[in-house]
């Protein structure tokens, strides 16, 4: 299987937002980028994130315009591809809106989460993880070629975290793709009034709480589905 590491930066994270850039790369080659005109402009909070200014993509085309696009959707659409991305069902929700359909995929967060049972990580973001694991790579964050190279370090130490557990390269793969497919079971608040707290703890002294938040969330944030999950587990109500 060839393994393909990508990132995007988007307009924002709304339903009707799209991508601005997309980067990738395998092992051993170089990396691919491109800057593309979105079909609304970028708002100044995304413009504080990733740097990317409207004036930047003013005479850039369209993603679906430009030959990257073709270039990218055989790619990551071949069966024998697995394009690995951190939080992937936000970069695969972007690739969709654009017609592209990845046949197979990891989410190293999701992975990430798996591998630290006891939540001795406290907090999971590419950027968080790249300092607390000492990954050494020369790249700008919220870039999506600087965070396609530390996804491809940091995918390298989960990788072989999950081959001890496995005993293979191909089971540890498939071991992958098989978590990064279901929603992962959240530990601990990183917002709101118990910011800190275990969600198991939230859940014996403030349940109500915890039902304002999942009724937040299937109204307003649907696609927030590990945060859902995690909810209805605590709160008794998974089918």
């Amino acid at each position: 299987m060839k393994i393909v590491f990508f990132d995007t930066e988007t307009t924002g994270t709304d339903v009707d937002d799209t991508l601005c850039q997309i980067a990738w790369k395998s092992h051993g080659e170089e990396m691919r980028a491109g800057l593309f005109k979105p079909a609304k402009s970028v708002p100044a909070e995304a413009m504080a994130v990733h740097h990317i200014t409207n004036k930047m993509l003013a005479d850039k085309p369209a993603f679906k315009d430009a030959p990257e696009w073709s270039e990218v959707r055989n790619l990551f659409e071949n069966v024998d591809t697995v394009v690995v991305a951190h939080n992937a069902p936000f970069d695969l929700g972007m690739l969709k809106k654009e017609s592209i359909v990845p046949a197979n995929w990891i989410c190293t967060l999701r992975v990430a989460r798996e591998l630290d049972p006891e939540a001795k990580l406290s907090k999971y973001n590419l950027q968080y993880l790249r300092y607390a694991l000492d990954i050494e790579v020369e790249g700008e964050a919220h870039s999506a070629d600087g965070d396609v190279l530390v996804l491809e370090k940091l995918f390298e130490r989960l990788l072989a975290k999950m081959v001890a557990k496995t005993g293979s390269h191909e089971l540890a793969l498939k071991e992958m793709m098989a978590i990064s497919a279901r929603p992962s079971m959240l530990n601990t608040f990183n917002f709101g009034k118990h910011v800190g707290k275990k969600v198991k703890e939230v859940a014996q002294t403030d349940r109500g709480y915890l039902e304002w938040l999942l009724k937040s969330k299937l109204e307003n944030s649907p696609e927030d589905v590990d945060w859902i999950y995690t909810l209805k587990s605590h709160l008794g109500k998974l089918l």
